[in-house]
């Protein structure tokens, strides 16, 4: 009976000393929980602020005036510089990120309706890509009514080339970039290179110099139209005989 009873006893203590470690284990688990949920969030409301995007670095005429350009499009291919572009009369010039985003395809859209206007100051409308993939830029030539030109270095998109990766698809900004440019009829593709960051130059006739710089900060991140006019107004054309 007294082994019985010693038995009975120390299975009893067995079951009470090991209620406290699951007890403390769920709480372990809990906590654990709980803390991937708060790294989560901040990680989501930091990647909301500015705080990790690359600060761009402000690109000087010298540096884009000699970049190498290519024609599309034509019979036989040119190769020249940039410069050529706003030598006499400046130039609006847009940096796609690529072609087939939807989002560019707005700002496109958006950066053509100025044509009446650009026409009437003498200021042509020009844009650059990074790469050419199959029919891209034919297609996105529908949504842009100006130039477009290669620029296989990509100094259009630098000197500092910033990307925008993994974290560009939990910033709220992109989100509601991407519902306006969906709601706005614009479709798309996920051909070619889309991290690299572009942006939208205007670029004074000469050596006036560089007028407007947009970077863009995220995904749809577009340049104020009326921006773009104000520094269209201020270019100053070559007289023909200071071209000379």
């Amino acid at each position: 009976m007294l082994k019985l009873f010693c038995a009975h006893i120390g299975h009893m203590g067995l079951e009470m000393s090991s209620q406290p470690d699951v007890e403390l284990f769920t709480m372990g688990i809990w906590s654990v929980g709980l803390g991937a949920v708060g790294v989560a969030v901040t990680g989501i409301l930091l990647a909301n602020t500015d705080l990790f995007l690359t600060k761009p670095k402000a690109a000087s005429l010298e540096f884009l005036e000699t970049t190498e350009l290519k024609s599309l499009g034509e019979a036989e291919e040119r190769t020249f510089r940039a410069g050529e572009l706003w030598k006499k009369n400046g130039a609006v010039i847009m940096a796609v990120r690529r072609p087939g985003c939807f989002l560019c395809r707005e700002e496109a859209a958006e950066l053509s309706s100025l044509k009446p206007q650009l026409d009437q100051l003498g200021v042509p409308l020009y844009a650059v890509v990074k790469e050419q993939i199959g029919t891209e830029v034919e297609d996105f030539q529908q949504y842009f009514k100006g130039e477009i030109f290669l620029d296989e270095k990509k100094k259009f998109y630098g000197p500092h080339k910033r990307k925008m990766l993994l974290m560009g698809f939990i910033r709220l900004g992109v989100w509601q970039n991407f519902f306006r440019a969906w709601k706005n009829g614009y479709s798309g593709n996920l051909e070619g290179e889309g991290f690299i960051l572009g942006g939208v130059y205007v670029i004074g006739a000469g050596k006036q110099g560089v007028l407007l710089e947009h970077r863009e900060r995220e995904f749809g991140d577009k340049v104020s139209l009326q921006s773009v006019l104000e520094a269209a107004e201020k270019i100053k054309p070559l007289a023909a005989d200071a071209e000379k």
